[in-house]
């Protein structure tokens, strides 16, 4: 639910900035810090808490921020390419197949790593 919620903040400013026809890449990194900025929030409040404890702190925010640039990498690259092949309305609707693939690498990656 939390992912869900967190591609849809994403999708949607990634949409309206291009829209507002700020570049691709920009227009991730933004996009991508608005939903991992909810996704954090959310995730070490209700998905990876504890026993009536959340899961926020300093240490798991490194950590997350680590991981965020590296997947916000691999996905700025993967918009950049198809925006400059197939254009930008193309890129919209990969927006959310590429997240989706990343999603899963980052779930794992914060179970065990980020939330532990």
């Amino acid at each position: 639910m939390v992912g869900g919620v967190a591609l849809c903040v994403d999708w949607a400013a990634f949409v309206w900035m291009t829209w507002l026809e700020l570049g691709t890449a920009p227009a991730n990194l933004g996009a991508r810090l608005l939903g991992a900025l909810v996704a954090y929030s959310l995730n070490g409040l209700f998905t990876f808490r504890e026993e009536g404890a959340s899961k926020l702190g300093w240490q798991r925010m490194l950590r997350y921020g680590v991981l965020w640039c590296g997947m916000t990498v691999a996905s700025t690259a993967a918009l950049v390419m198809v925006n400059r092949v197939l254009g930008v309305q193309v890129a919209w609707l990969a927006k959310p197949l590429v997240e989706l693939v990343l999603a899963a690498c980052s779930f794992l990656a914060c179970k065990y790593w980020v939330y532990k």
